[in-house]
């Protein structure tokens, strides 16, 4: 019989990792093994440093996670050694971090997700992780939005330069 103890501690593991798969804009599930540690505490720094939560857990810890949130659809891809990556705020920066990495390291493989709620393969990880990041998307916004204004001002330009010309000769 497990001690009561270890079975809270479990208990508390698996509230707090379903709270993060709700609460999460997005979650990537990938397979790290074959990194040595230089490796992984790299891939911890970057991620940290994009404000991503990064841990390794049990699978079977993360599969009562996701029936306590309703999301066991991402129980097919919890085998083998699992590290989720949570990202609270942008829903493309932990799969952006982690393609580019496995890019550079064949050892880790992204196997799947959760974005906004719903279940993901790794080819949409992929494709989410070829969007540019929000500030990206927002300088196209705003470029997009800037080009009638200085359309605008061009031809306004173009018209004062040519009256001018016009009234010199």
């Amino acid at each position: 019989m497990p001690n009561a103890n270890v079975l809270q501690e479990k208990q508390l593991v698996v509230t707090e990792v379903a709270t993060k798969l709700r609460d999460s804009a997005s979650t990537i599930v990938a397979d790290y093994r074959g990194l040595n540690v230089a490796q992984v505490t790299e891939l911890r720094k970057r991620l940290r440093e994009a404000g991503i939560d990064f841990q390794v857990l049990k699978n079977s810890l993360v599969r009562r996670a996701t029936a306590e949130a309703e999301l066991t659809d991402l129980d097919s891809v919890l085998t083998g050694p699992t590290a989720v990556a949570f990202s609270k705020d942008d829903v493309v920066a932990a799969a952006k971090i982690l393609s580019e990495f496995a890019k550079k390291n064949d050892a880790l493989k992204v196997k799947g997700g959760i974005v906004e709620g719903r279940v993901v393969d790794v080819d949409q990880i992929k494709e989410l992780a070829n969007l540019p990041s929000r500030e990206g998307l927002l300088s196209m916004l705003l470029s997009v939005l800037q080009a009638p204004i200085r359309n605008f001002a061009l031809a306004v330009k173009a018209v004062s330069d040519k009256q001018e010309g016009g009234a010199q000769a």
